[in-house]
């Protein structure tokens, strides 16, 4: 039954509903899901096991939580021994990549030290994308070390041979480990289940509605392995001789991450457009290109990009990603040798340590590579302009949504302010809006791992540092953010003051898996609706105002942009959290109209 229909799936959603299966056979009644997109395979064979009662699926939103709960499960409802105490019995816990598998460390432990079986699932990318500087990813094998009685590091199913057959031994081995059946010695396991997109069901199976197949993206074309480049890592000494692109070529520059000023240098120096994420403090200028990853959607722009010189790391956009992943794209990055290696669409042709002097000289070599077509540059700033109106009109304030908050608080900020943005939505809404209006203010993201954990936290360690240069910190950020950090408005009378302005776009879910697959298919019927609300909206019906009392932090319920606007600007002390509650149900379709809108104007404009 929950089987059916499985031959005709991609290898993640096969494997995922193979192991879950194995599960269910192996004793495991209750499993307790935090919602992410890696782990959307093992999302959809819980739901449906869940519909079909074969165990109990718990959601939560907190990997900690999350992790603790799953204790409670185990050592609470187990079978009694001689003694009349309960016995623990095995309980899965599954987790998207990055932070929420660390998230999780603090419940290892405890399952550790009184012999709990827990049967730790975390989603990772697989192996070809691990230390490439993609998104949530990093070493998660072995991470829970000795706290764990066995581990594994599972390679992405790809339909081999003799796979279903593997996947249901080393289940039925981590079960029998967790419970100590050959050892007496009962205690976590840990599966690091590395899966490979598509993530997400192609039809019908366990119960599933069917979705249909995602077309390719446009531009999405990929080297074969007979075409890709060969990666050349240029040393420090020769970087200063390192070739620039061709005089004349079509470069673009892309500020991922921490790229800092030097992105925009070079680009104002070389007269190309600049492609620069909120967080890579390369804002600003007449180079920069207003909501890029909704521009790069213009084939005809796309199509004619011939070098791409990327700084810092892009974590946020798949238009970047696919730009970056386009066969035949020149592809220089920049990286410092102590840093990460950011090339994660595996495709870069060189690796610099640094910018060489020679290219922020515009004088240095002549002919300049963007000099020699100024028609270059100037369609990009025709095609950012025209983003910029249409952006602009779509968030003027007279809707109450994701961008037009964004847009308001950044509206706010001076420039010397310091914003905290939260990952998800918020960071992605400020990437839309930003070059708008005045100069943009200091971003601070956490995009290391871009987990959502620990943001309250950090705004307000960035409050306490800030206010002593007496600058203004404002953060912006999701409501399953702040839920996830909440315990962070907790601070003894004897703390440091911080002067703190939280805005919580409240959508009371995660809305941010209504722009990816997950969201597509949970439009295809009533059925794949309620599975998209249970395992990836999540809604929680919090409240906050009576959270923020119990902490003794002001809270604001503003109920719409132009009174935000009024909040944002009243004088504030101490730490504030001002609650906007937008919708959810209608974010896809906004998001996916907005996007139509923008290729239009630029397509017009060119």
């Amino acid at each position: 039954m929950l089987l059916d229909g499985l031959d005709a799936q991609p290898p993640a959603v096969r494997g995922a509903f193979v192991l879950v299966h194995r599960l269910v056979l192996g004793g495991v009644a209750d499993v307790v899901l935090a919602p992410g997109s890696r782990s959307a395979p093992l999302a959809y064979a819980l739901a449906a096991a869940s519909d079909h009662r074969l165990l109990t699926l718990h959601v939560r939103v907190d990997e900690r939580s999350a992790g603790f709960l799953a204790v409670g499960l185990s050592r609470g409802a187990g079978p009694l021994d001689h003694a009349g105490v309960a016995l623990p019995r095995p309980v899965a816990v599954v987790t998207t990549s990055g932070t929420a598998v660390a998230n999780l460390h603090p419940a290892v432990l405890e399952a550790h030290h009184t012999g709990v079986p827990l049967v730790l699932l975390t989603a990772d990318r697989p192996h070809e994308l691990r230390g490439t500087g993609a998104n949530q990813t990093t070493h998660q094998a072995g991470i829970f070390g000795p706290a764990v009685r066995f581990a594994a590091d599972v390679p992405a199913p790809d339909g081999r041979p003799g796979e279903v057959r593997d996947l249901l031994a080393l289940a039925g081995r981590a079960l029998g480990e967790a419970l100590g059946a050959r050892s007496g010695h009962p205690g976590p396991v840990h599966l690091d289940l590395a899966y490979r997109e598509p993530l997400v069901p192609l039809g019908s199976v366990g119960g599933a509605a069917p979705a249909a197949a995602p077309a390719p993206a446009p531009g999405a074309a990929r080297a074969t392995a007979a075409d890709a480049p060969s990666t050349t890592v240029v040393p420090a000494r020769a970087v200063l001789a390192a070739d620039q692109p061709a005089p004349g070529a079509r470069t673009v520059v892309v500020a991922g991450d921490g790229a800092g000023p030097v992105a925009r240098e070079l680009a104002e120096a070389r007269g190309w457009p600049l492609l620069a994420e909120p967080s890579s403090g390369a804002l600003g200028g007449a180079h920069l290109v207003v909501a890029h990853p909704l521009v790069l959607g213009v084939d005809e722009l796309v199509d004619a990009v011939e070098h791409v010189v990327v700084l810092g790391r892009p974590t946020l956009s798949r238009p970047v990603q696919r730009l970056l992943g386009r066969a035949g794209v020149d592809v220089r990055v920049v990286a410092d040798g102590a840093g990460p290696w950011p090339d994660a669409a595996r495709n870069a042709a060189s690796v610099l340590p640094a910018v060489p002097t020679a290219w922020l000289d515009p004088d240095g070599v002549a002919p300049g590579p963007g000099g020699a077509d100024p028609a270059w540059l100037a369609r990009w700033r025709a095609a950012s302009a025209a983003a910029a109106r249409v952006v602009a009109a779509a968030t003027d304030g007279a809707r109450t949504d994701g961008p037009s908050v964004a847009r308001a608080v950044v509206s706010a900020c001076g420039g010397d302010d310091l914003l905290v943005v939260g990952s998800s939505n918020p960071v992605r809404d400020l990437g839309l809006v930003l070059g708008i209006d005045a100069a943009a203010p200091r971003v601070l993201a956490n995009r290391g791992l871009a987990g959502i954990d620990g943001t309250v936290s950090t705004a307000l360690g960035a409050a306490v540092a800030t206010g002593r240069a007496h600058r203004r910190t404002r953060a912006l950020l999701g409501d399953l953010t702040f839920l996830h950090d909440v315990g962070g408005l907790l601070r003894g009378p004897s703390e440091p003051h911080a002067d703190l302005q939280l805005v919580v776009v409240n959508d009371d879910g995660g809305s941010i898996f209504a722009g990816l697959e997950p969201g597509a298919l949970g439009e295809t019927s009533e059925a794949s609706g309620r599975t998209f609300e249970r395992v990836f909206a999540t809604p929680h019906g919090a409240n906050l105002a009576q959270l923020c009392a119990g902490y003794g932090v002001d809270h604001q319920l503003v109920p719409d942009v132009p009174s935000l606007r009024h909040a944002l600007g009243a004088p504030s002390h101490g730490v504030q959290v001002l609650e906007v509650r937008v919708g959810r149900t209608e974010r896809r379709r906004d998001a996916l109209s907005l996007a139509e809108d923008v290729r239009a104007a630029v397509r017009a404009a060119l």
